[in-house]
């Protein structure tokens, strides 16, 4: 049977991906994507923002028939939802102050002091893979970045998409070294 409507649950606090532009209207790379599919199935979508924290739960509760957004692949999540193919993976990535970019060799970091955000999978790679180095722990992805600008770490390594907001903030500080590190098994699924 045709389908009427399809309510397509997002949020409106995420950019690039969905946010709201100056004028209020819902835009970003998850909204342009799922008005893609709409057209290219020839159906009438509409697009509905929810807080982070009660998006999922409006999904659950029938609220709407897909969600949009960055809902981490768990099992407990994959009891209630079925996924699509994955569109977006975020690798972790080493930051470093920018005089620094064109000389970083991953392979050179012994004695070097890593900021990482405490407890992530990100303080675990480094403590497996980078032994010989220093583990440099703070409490958010912020601070641990912040330790490399104020030279309290020698470079980050994190999540490489909430580095490039801080980037964006703090452009005359630093930049990405290397290659990016894509690693299901520790930094998630997509």
């Amino acid at each position: 049977a045709a389908v009427p409507n399809i309510l397509i649950l997002t949020t409106a606090d995420f950019p690039p991906f969905n946010y709201r532009d100056k004028t209020g209207e819902l835009i970003g790379f998850n909204v342009d994507l799922a008005r893609a599919i709409c057209a290219d199935l020839s159906i009438t979508c509409t697009i509905q923002a929810w807080p982070w924290e009660q998006a999922g739960k409006a999904l659950a509760d029938g609220q709407g028939d897909a969600l949009i957004a960055g809902l981490a692949m768990t099992p407990d999540n994959g009891v209630l939802f079925d996924f699509t193919n994955i569109y977006l993976m975020l690798p972790g990535r080493f930051v470093t102050p920018k005089g620094v970019v064109a000389t970083f060799d991953p392979y050179k970091l012994a004695g070097k002091v890593i900021a990482v955000r405490k407890g992530s999978a990100h303080d675990d790679f480094v403590r497996r893979y980078l032994p010989d180095s220093q583990v440099g722990e703070y409490d958010s992805e912020t601070a641990a970045l912040e330790a490399v600008r104020d030279k309290k770490a020698d470079l980050y390594f994190g999540d490489a998409m909430r580095a490039s907001f801080w980037l964006n903030d703090n452009p005359d500080c630093c930049a990405f070294a290397g290659d990016p590190y894509f690693r299901p098994d520790l930094f998630g699924e997509g």
